[in-house]
């Protein structure tokens, strides 16, 4: 591993992740050695100055992670941190333990934790204002002597400026003092909003001088906003995780951030072209820590360009600024148009070139199509959340009401059977037709909707061997209203996957299993246009 990585970027502003310490306090996340390595990797690639790889010698895994990081990992872009905490009372930093276990996990940089709220320190460390100021200068010194760069969190920074606004200064001042490259003003309890840390970080940057950093934690819903606050007072140092992972609610979201460092505030705080990576990136750490990605976080979600008013599509087609910020090529997602009962002219037009189904300048046709989702919408189904199925609809649509067949059903069936014991049996039976063959095949499966699932797919896999690859990867189901209880309508929606992509299927019906029927064959459909064979009709 190279110690020191190379970038094009000068040290002007710093652009700090520290997803790994930080954002793995999240609920629900919990990684291995092997996760924190793949994420670091991930970090790296995206450009980001500093990973704060997590506390070596509070836990075997992050003293592991130190020792593989180096053996394993050539950062190309980032420096990798250590954090830990100033020493304790009464001791040297010298002597300290976890300060020596700092030292030894051969990070360059390290992150240090000091206290700035009068309180804490009196209360938690159960020391004396003075000696906590030692504590700060003399761990400071003493790493910068053993050619570590130090940076300093003030933990509980706000609230302790609040408390007693000199003293907090006063550890700011110690920490700069003693060495340390930034001190990092830390919203730990996530209560500030954007004005008050404005006004803050201006006060404290003019009467100390010491550089100045930002953590905020994300309990008013403010955390990205607190962070660009605290760059607008002259912070140039900003602290973020992945997606916005941490405690209770979470830390500020460096995709976002970053995204408004570049975009908006012109200032060069990635590499060359690492931009376009963030949606990938955003997505990548996500399967690396098993969370779902949200669909509507700003810049990298799915739903974050995507259009569904009519009056907004109608707009688009003119000019896709009109209703986006930016390009979203510039972050790496796409735009997307939904297919709703909202939908009008311009969301057809714009959803088909999208699909790559010419619908040339027929507005009979497009008017035809536009009525035909209002009609299923009002009906049920849902083409927002079931792209395969809206291009199956528009493609039976421009093909005069013929729709793409690849098999025609004769009928089928499902049984499901309670027995005395307690165990339950689910077969299923369909009878199709295929290039001119009867075919009828039968299944068990471990629920009516698998049964049915595996009998469609035992039929048709020998003339259609391309099926072999479909999985059903989702499935979902929805009592929509109705007359009362059982009597509801039913919308299923499944997504199916081919090994290098995913699509979603729709149906509708007055029972589950006919609606999961209806979803099914449009999802076999679907696979055979995307594999490129020719339906038989």
């Amino acid at each position: 591993m190279t110690e020191t990585a190379t970038s094009e970027l000068d040290d002007a502003f710093h652009v700090f992740d520290t997803t790994l310490r930080d954002g793995a306090q999240r609920e629900g996340i919990n990684l291995t050695v092997a996760d924190k390595l793949a994420i670091a990797r991930h970090l790296d690639d995206f450009g980001v100055g500093f990973i704060e790889g997590g506390w070596p010698g509070a836990n075997p895994r992050d003293t592991e992670f130190f020792a593989r990081a180096r053996a394993e990992i050539d950062f190309r872009h980032a420096q990798l941190v250590a954090f830990g905490a100033t020493r304790r009372a009464g001791a040297t930093a010298a002597e300290d333990p976890q300060v020596r276990a700092l030292l030894e996990s051969g990070a360059p940089v390290i992150t240090l934790v000091a206290k700035a709220h009068d309180r804490h320190v009196e209360l938690a460390l159960r020391t004396t204002l003075e000696e906590n100021l030692e504590m700060v200068r003399d761990t400071v010194s003493h790493l910068r002597a053993q050619g570590r760069r130090v940076f300093v969190d003030c933990e509980h920074f706000f609230d302790g400026y609040r408390a007693a606004p000199e003293y907090a200064k006063a550890v700011v001042r110690a920490a700069a003092e003693a060495g340390a490259d930034v001190v990092i003003l830390c919203d730990t309890n996530g209560g500030m909003l954007p004005a008050q840390v404005h006004a803050v970080v201006s006060t404290v940057l003019a009467d100390t001088g010491a550089r100045l950093g930002i953590h905020a934690q994300d309990d008013t819903g403010c955390a990205v906003a607190n962070t660009l606050a605290a760059v607008d007072a002259g912070a140039t140092h900003v602290q973020c995780t992945a997606n916005g992972y941490g405690e209770r609610v979470g830390n500020a979201n460096l995709f976002p951030v970053v995204a408004a460092l570049e975009l908006k505030y012109g200032k060069k705080v990635l590499p060359e072209g690492r931009l376009r990576e963030t949606t990938r990136i955003s997505h990548a750490i996500a399967e690396v820590v098993n969370l779902t990605p949200s669909t509507h976080q700003p810049y990298v979600g799915l739903s974050a360009f995507a259009h569904k008013a009519g009056l907004h599509a109608s707009a688009i087609k003119v000019d896709p600024d009109l209703y986006q910020h930016i390009d979203p090529e510039q972050v790496g997602n796409t735009m997307r148009m939904l297919v709703s009962d909202m939908a009008g002219r311009a969301s057809i037009e714009l959803k088909g070139k999208e699909l790559g189904v010419d619908l040339g300048d027929d507005r009979e046709l497009v008017g035809r199509v536009v009525e035909r989702v209002k009609e299923r919408e009002l009906k049920g189904y849902t083409y927002e959340a079931a792209d395969a199925s809206f291009e199956l609809l528009l493609r039976t649509e421009v093909q005069g009401g013929r729709p793409p067949r690849y098999f025609e059903v004769e009928s089928w069936r499902a049984i499901v059977e309670d027995r005395p014991d307690g165990t339950h049996a689910n077969e299923a039976t369909v009878k199709l037709w295929a290039k001119g063959e009867r075919i009828v095949a039968t299944a068990e499966g471990n629920g009516p909707v698998n049964a049915l699932d595996r009998s469609l797919r035992v039929a048709l896999e020998k003339i259609y061997p391309q099926l072999a690859k479909l999985e059903l990867v989702d499935y979902k189901v929805r009592i929509l209203e109705g007359k009362h209880g059982t009597s509801s309508t039913t919308r299923v929606l499944v997504s199916t996957s081919d090994g290098t992509g995913e699509w979603a299927t729709v149906g509708v019906a007055d029972n589950v299993i006919a609606a999961s029927w209806q979803a099914l064959e449009d999802a076999y459909t679907y696979g055979l246009l995307r594999a490129g064979v020719e339906p038989a009709e």
